[in-house]
């Protein structure tokens, strides 16, 4: 009799499994890109003096890796052990977890659609602080540099935005050979050659501005970058809804095991104290 009784509680072995197989991933991955973000402080000699971290004036993109690696690895280790041992904590504090992302990735969509103007000013500020550390780290030019080709975009908001950097600003006290220049990432691409011309934007802003069209992208990538995203708006609506439901899907299976975990230690623990109070 006591056997049917507690016969339905049972924690079930897909959504475990799931939840397991599906973590695991993220557990790699995020160990991975970790894994890659402390290599590239290495290979700078970062991690032989960790002061430097804060010593670069732009955005080091290694700190890409390491945030989103770092809370890959955190979720995933979470979600992976957490069901593979039916440990609640662990399964709760990624529900949590995933949750408090959920609703980051909400609060800044809604506040960059209400904020536009803000955020506009600030990306400009952004762009023109990693304009200024373009040559300090290597891997911020080339951050910079794919952002441009691809975005056929020079600058914040033009060319003229170059100034802020020490090489290629129009000084005259300025020795630099890159004087007046731009990265070559804003020269407009010939399908002709095979070969990147790394000094076509040299001097190119000593020319008057109605010829520097003919060599570089004019237009800033902030406009661009707005352009881009009005063309490309159903594409990220498509990806931002798709991962919101994703995470709501993994909180939604997290808790339902959660909660069969609970009801097979509660039924548990009633069947040992049924047992104890039959048994003289």
């Amino acid at each position: 009799m006591s056997g049917n009784h507690f016969k339905g509680h049972e924690v079930s072995c897909c959504i475990k499994y799931f939840i397991f197989g599906f973590n695991i991933l993220f557990w790699l991955l995020g160990m991975a890109l970790v894994g890659i973000g402390l290599w590239a402080w290495s290979e700078k000699g970062v991690l032989s003096n960790i002061s430097s971290i804060t010593d670069l004036g732009g955005l080091d993109p290694v700190w890409l890796f390491m945030v989103v690696g770092g809370v890959m690895f955190i979720l995933g280790f979470a979600g992976c052990i957490g069901a593979l041992r039916e440990n609640t904590f662990l399964l709760k504090f990624f529900s949590v977890f995933l949750g408090i992302i959920f609703f980051l990735e909400l609060t800044t969509g809604v506040l960059a659609f209400v904020f536009k103007d803000w955020i506009k000013d600030q990306l400009n500020l952004f762009i023109n602080n990693n304009i200024r550390a373009y040559r300090d780290d290597i891997d911020l030019q080339n951050l910079i540099d794919f952002t441009q080709e691809y975005w056929e975009c020079c600058g914040a908001f033009g060319a003229d935005d170059w100034n802020l950097n020490i090489y290629f600003n129009c000084t005259d006290g300025n020795p630099s050979r890159e004087k007046c220049g731009v990265p070559f990432s804003c020269c407009t691409k010939d399908p002709a050659e095979d070969v990147i011309n790394t000094q076509c934007g040299y001097d190119i802003r000593a020319k008057p501005d109605s010829e520097q069209k003919d060599y570089i992208n004019v237009k800033g990538c902030v406009p661009q970058f707005e352009r881009w995203f009005q063309d490309n708006l159903t594409l990220v609506a498509g990806i931002f809804i798709g991962v919101a439901l994703l995470q709501i899907f993994g909180i939604c299976l997290a808790q339902n095991l959660v909660s069969d975990i609970e009801a097979v230690r509660a039924s548990w623990f009633e069947r040992k104290n049924t047992y104890y109070y039959l048994v003289p």
